[in-house]
């Protein structure tokens, strides 16, 4: 591919892969001709549709002008959750947690 045709297209800066049970999540920043960053949230969920292995991926684009609410919201959501976990009703036994050793993990010939 020439480096003309290259301009155009959104160039990865940075990628972290997250396997959390039977799901992997994709965070990948990214940059813009115009060098403007913005980042792509992937899960991918592998499935099996009539005896054959499938993917099932959710992406969501977070683009620089929200990167502080964003942030914001999340952290409120997960400080809410660690905090709810604290509560009798929420409570989680080491019984009950999952462990991420009982999945399989996936491999990436398979995402293709």
């Amino acid at each position: 591919m020439s480096e003309d045709n290259n301009q155009g297209r959104n160039d990865e800066v940075y990628s972290k892969v997250v396997r959390a049970g039977k799901r992997t999540y994709f965070f990948d920043v990214k940059s813009t001709r115009n060098k403007d960053l913005y980042l792509t949230m992937t899960e991918s969920k592998k499935t099996m549709r009539n005896g054959k292995p499938s993917f099932q991926k959710h992406k969501i684009f977070l683009y620089k002008e929200d990167f502080d609410k964003f942030s914001e919201g999340m952290r409120e959501a997960l400080d809410k959750i660690e905090e709810l976990r604290n509560t009798e009703e929420y409570a989680i036994s080491e019984k009950e947690e999952t462990n991420v050793s009982d999945y399989s993990s996936v491999d990436f010939d398979d995402l293709g």
